[in-house]
């Protein structure tokens, strides 16, 4: 089996940590039992490029119960736990190409090393696997079923390529599933962005002006968490509902050249590009702190940043200080990528068992509907959301009420009024 870890000897910590995600991923956990006794991936070879962390591992580990051949990249150069890879490779005898700080050409070569597996389902976090398909790899795409999408930034790529019928094969946006959106994007980024910027500063939020650039679900999820810091909360938004849930929310909303000069900590949620740019850094106050948590490093333009900044110090592991022209200071954390990957440890395990309940269950489907599948971005069924959600109530100890004959009837019919 080939791999490329950075040390197999780090196995031993990787696997407790492993074993600590699994006993909070009680839906993945009941996926994998069924997997085991029925084999719905037998044979079928599964390349993911998805974040190498504690809960990837009981994915990958389910898929391979599933009766799935796996290999796994970093779908982000500083998200990758080095001992958790070193562990799926010796425990769990999966290869997974992801070194910690790997720079580009590293990283694209473990995703290139991944598709030589020549898979036949892809599953993406932010679609770093299917773009390169699409350009240096379209050979791969006739034998390929199927892929699935983990979040909002692969998801937004992979329906333009399908809008411009580019699109070479169908894929699942498993971050559009109500159980995985809802809870993940708004619990898990909430709680670890923060979480990454606490471990990276030791600040404290309380009393602190926090400017959240989105309002999507990752920026309501971060806007609620750091209000119940103490922080106070500015929101910069350019879609005018959701600027106005934001303000229902009992949020501030500002442009963000107004919030410039009035934040002490900046963090960018958008999955778009240089939210944060020249104009905004020269009205910054002196010392703030800028971060982002979508998925790409290109939200903060720190180009731009360079340019404009007389020296450039790191004054603790994953912070820069950039002093400006201005003599301003400038704080730039973990690099401008994730910060809750890069600086914390991703979402907690318990949400993360319902995202990737959904990313099992994306494959299963491919695997039987790949024969009439189209080439274009589908949503998880209803029934899929239904039956997670349950699952993980189940495992939580919560029974909820059922419909009676009579409700039922009532809600589908329309001779019954007032």
């Amino acid at each position: 089996m080939k791999y490329e870890v950075k040390n197999l000897k780090l196995s031993t910590k990787g696997k407790k940590k492993i074993a600590w995600a699994a006993k909070q991923m009680d839906v993945l956990q009941e996926i994998k039992k069924d997997f085991q006794k029925k084999k719905p991936l037998k044979n079928l070879r599964i390349a993911a490029c998805l974040h190498v962390t504690s809960e990837t591992a009981n994915l990958v580990d389910t898929l391979k119960a599933g009766g799935a051949k796996v290999t796994l990249c970093a779908s982000n150069p500083l998200s990758t736990q080095d001992d958790v890879a070193a562990s799926i490779v010796k425990d769990l005898k999966i290869a997974v190409f992801a070194i910690y700080n790997e720079n580009r050409q590293v990283y694209y070569k473990h995703i290139n090393q991944t598709l030589d597996f020549k898979p036949h389902i892809t599953m993406d976090d932010g679609a770093d696997l299917v773009s390169t398909i699409h350009a240096q790899r379209k050979n791969l795409a006739k034998n390929i079923w199927g892929g699935s999408e983990e979040t909002t930034t692969g998801v937004i790529r992979l329906k333009s390529l399908a809008q411009q019928k580019k699109l070479l094969y169908p894929i699942i946006a498993v971050n559009d599933a109500q159980t995985k959106h809802f809870f993940d994007n708004r619990y898990g980024t909430g709680q670890s962005t923060l979480d990454g910027i606490i471990r990276a500063t030791n600040v404290l939020l309380a009393g602190k002006t926090v400017v959240v650039a989105g309002y999507g679900w990752c920026g309501r999820g971060f806007a609620q968490k750091a209000r119940g810091m103490g922080a106070k909360i500015i929101v910069t938004e350019v879609d005018p509902v959701k600027a106005l849930e934001a303000l229902m929310d009992g949020f501030e909303v500002k442009t963000m050249s107004e919030a410039a000069p009035l934040g002490d900590i900046f963090c960018t949620l958008t999955g778009n590009i240089h939210i944060l740019r020249k104009e905004h850094f020269n009205k910054m106050k002196d010392g703030a702190m800028v971060c982002n948590s979508g998925h790409f490093d290109v939200e903060i333009d720190i180009k731009t940043l360079k340019k404009i900044s007389n020296k450039v110090i790191q004054v603790r592991p994953l912070v820069e200080e950039f002093t400006l022209k201005n003599n301003k200071r400038i704080i730039l954390l973990a690099q401008g990528r994730l910060i809750n990957l890069v600086a914390a440890e991703g979402h907690p395990a318990t949400v993360m068992d319902m995202s990737f309940a959904n990313q099992s269950l994306a494959c299963v489907f491919i695997a039987k509907n790949h024969k009439k599948l189209e080439k274009k971005v589908y949503d998880v069924s209803e029934q899929t959301d239904i039956k997670i959600a349950l699952l993980k109530l189940k495992s939580l100890g919560i029974k909820i009420d059922k419909l009676t004959t009579e409700q039922k009837k009532y809600l589908s019919s329309w001779e019954i009024g007032t």
